[in-house]
């Protein structure tokens, strides 16, 4: 098939991972990948549909691409999560859109694009429990040398403000097996720096092996020969284990940073939520990772303005992270999501106390990271490579404590050239808010 085709990924890294395999299907059967929308015969749009910020992105975005039909777009297919959601609505609603195609049907993409050249307007959603099929192909969409892996899908947590679990079903581990072959296969082609995702990763393995796995599937990932940095995201406070606390902090190539989502501290949101945690909990949770690794790096999200929040429970939050100090944290405006629990509570706050509230803690977390960021000033840390600036013999790159797009970037000037992709020691000599600058590190320097 003659075609060239686009991908536009939204949302998150599970997203981007359904959007390589698609890709690789792509691919594997000869279709043409293109970088750039204006060439492209086929467009997907890989779309969220988590919040309402995420929904008007990609309802943007579908629009946006649509008008490219003026030219020699012929097909515009809307796939993810806002697609497994709103199928009926985007195929009544948007006439430019030729296909939706739900969390569970990407792997029919090719059968989805031959039917809908022939003129049908395809629907293919509904399957959103489906195992990971272990045999698709998958084209990297990331930089050569840090990859995403799933290692589960789905969500049986069914917190009262989300939707995941209607979209992308019950929580479905992969084998660790496959996932270190993948991961050795990444490996081999040239990928040093592996990030763990799922919906909830701590609960890996309890549906297939009948026990909380992740520490198990860890110490077999290390074992993987060229893979240097493994970093472990979404991991919910309740399920931080001592075991896996231990497994991180002894493990050499297990970053020290953990994304632990913990949405708020007060206990009596966190039960409305229906979050299976507390206040005093997550406090352990976060002194035992700091006790153990006195460097971890740890990044969490809040929810502020959730249904029942008055002002004595804003202020407990944001008590907390004066007091906590996250190195890492986003905040979101609680949104409204139809078809969930926490949509049917009768105390919404509202809009502009959310934004408010939002707007203070994210004031009040920048203070907080240019603190920790000054702290670094005068040590050595390892930076991955990533960017050579336009000026000479300066480069971007990323410390263990950036994830990659949510987190700081570490500005670089180096003597001679930097390989992209490779590790490098770098004395940081400056910091702002969110990122820091240093140069190449001597020998001296621990």
């Amino acid at each position: 098939m003659n075609l060239t085709v686009y991908i536009e990924s939204l949302g998150c890294a599970k997203n981007l991972i359904d959007a390589e395999i698609m890709l690789g299907i792509l691919n594997k059967y000869g279709y043409k990948l293109t970088n750039t929308k204006e060439n492209a015969d086929v467009i997907i749009v890989n779309t969220c549909g988590f919040i309402e910020a995420a929904k008007e992105e990609s309802i943007n975005t579908i629009i946006e691409l649509g008008l490219l039909k003026q030219n020699r777009l012929k097909l515009l297919i809307v796939s993810g999560c806002l697609g497994e959601r709103y199928h009926q609505e985007l195929i009544n609603e948007l006439p430019e859109v030729d296909a939706v195609v739900g969390t569970g049907s990407y792997d029919r993409i090719i059968e989805i694009i031959h039917d809908s050249l022939k003129g049908s307007r395809i629907v293919a959603v509904g399957n959103i429990d489906k195992l990971f099929d272990e045999s698709l192909p998958r084209y990297q969409a990331t930089p050569s040398h840090t990859a995403y892996i799933k290692i589960a899908d789905g969500c049986n947590n069914f917190c009262t403000y989300c939707i995941i679990p209607k979209l992308r079903g019950k929580y479905r581990s992969r084998k660790i097996e496959n996932i270190v072959k993948e991961a050795a296969e990444l490996a081999a082609n040239g990928v040093k720096e592996i990030i763990l995702i799922a919906q909830d990763t701590t609960r890996y393995g309890i549906d297939i092996y009948e026990e909380y796995a992740l520490p198990r599937l860890l110490r077999e990932l290390c074992k993987v020969e060229n893979i240097q940095w493994v970093r472990l995201l979404y991991a919910y406070p309740e399920m931080v284990s001592e075991e896996l606390i231990e497994v991180m902090a002894s493990e050499e190539k297990i970053v020290k940073y953990i994304d632990m989502p913990i949405q708020h501290c007060s206990s009596e949101i966190l039960k409305i939520m229906n979050r299976r945690t507390s206040k005093e909990s997550i406090i352990r949770t976060i002194e035992g990772l700091r006790a153990s690794m006195p460097d971890i790096t740890i990044r969490t999200s809040l929810i502020v303005g959730f249904p029942g929040e008055e002002e004595g429970h804003y202020q407990e939050l944001e008590d907390f992270v004066k007091a906590i100090r996250f190195d890492r944290l986003g905040v979101f405006a609680y949104s409204k999501e139809e078809d969930t629990p926490a949509a049917r509570l009768t105390q919404q706050v509202d809009e502009a106390v959310k934004e408010a509230r939002r707007a203070k803690i994210m004031a009040l977390q920048q203070g907080i990271s240019y603190q920790k960021n000054q702290e670094k000033v005068g040590k050595c840390i390892d930076v991955l490579i990533e960017e050579e600036l336009d000026s000479s013999r300066e480069f971007i790159g990323r410390g263990q404590g950036d994830a990659p797009e949510i987190d700081g970037l570490v500005y670089v000037k180096a003597t001679s050239q930097l390989e992209i992709g490779s590790i490098v020691r770098v004395k940081i000599n400056g910091a702002l808010e969110y990122d820091l600058m240093g140069e190449i590190a001597d020998e001296s320097c621990e």
